[in-house]
């Protein structure tokens, strides 16, 4: 009886009283170097491949990672200001040419404030297939209805063009895996897009350990999928990308210097 019924999630069925502070403000840049180097730690870059763009709200530009530094290395004085059609604006530094996966993504989908792009290897071996995988942990429930794989590649994205024209084959997915290539996140705010990021990562190599023990999984029915999903976005998400921050402050306060 209580498997039928309607199940209802996220800070409608439950908000907590109390949560852990960060227990430090930051600049906007100093949070998208956090972005980056936590992704790193968690398994989703490709050392120095790959890109986390930020169009914050009323803003026509992006903060992005620059290009050539390791994930793990960048500070906030490294993060680079770029307009939408990928020229720097600020910072020292210069931006990749793949910029235009991000610029048009911006242009085309105002939910998508935060860009995330690079090839973890889980993905990345599902890419190749490519496949996309199952939801089979109740976490991966976050990316119900989500995903997708674009099937045709076209070499390096490194014009506004073929920026445009992968744009239009993700469409309104938030989770994109390229073939023989990589996967693009996007998301409404950077807790949410580290969060998701992380767990795609997660999921791709859950579903490649049961085809390597030659298992089905179990479904998850739909409805709990709802819920979970909306739990993971509402509450977990900014709870995790705040220890994120705890813990990246304590042990490499570097990420956080602003000077040159």
């Amino acid at each position: 009886m209580t498997g039928s019924m309607e199940r209802v999630g996220g800070l409608a069925a439950w908000a907590p009283d109390r949560v852990p502070p960060r227990g430090v403000d930051l600049s906007p840049r100093q949070e998208l170097a956090c972005a980056v180097r936590h992704l790193d730690i968690a398994g989703f870059s490709e050392n120095m491949t790959g890109h986390v763009s930020w169009q914050r709200p009323g803003r026509d530009t992006l903060l992005v990672n620059p290009w050539g530094f390791w994930w793990r290395e960048v500070r906030a004085a490294d993060v680079i200001g770029v307009d939408l059609d990928g020229a720097v604006v600020a910072g020292s530094w210069d931006v990749t040419p793949a910029i235009h996966i991000h610029t048009e993504l911006h242009r085309r989908r105002p939910e998508a404030r935060v860009v995330v792009h690079s090839h973890p290897i889980h993905a990345s071996v599902l890419a190749a297939v490519p496949e996309l995988p199952e939801i089979v942990h109740q976490n991966s429930s976050i990316l119900a209805d989500e995903m997708t794989v674009v099937g045709d590649y076209d070499g390096e994205v490194d014009s506004p063009v073929l920026g445009a024209a992968l744009a239009e084959a993700i469409g309104d997915a938030t989770v994109a895996l390229l073939v023989s290539h990589g996967v693009i996140v996007t998301a409404p705010t950077m807790a949410e897009a580290v969060y998701k990021s992380v767990l795609f990562e997660r999921t791709c190599e859950m579903h490649l350990r049961l085809r390597s023990i030659g298992e089905g999984a179990t479904p998850i029915a739909p409805r709990f999928q709802s819920q979970l999903k909306a739990s993971l976005i509402e509450r977990a998400a900014p709870a995790y990308w705040d220890g994120a921050i705890r813990q990246l402050v304590a042990h490499e306060p570097d990420v956080l210097e602003e000077g040159s």
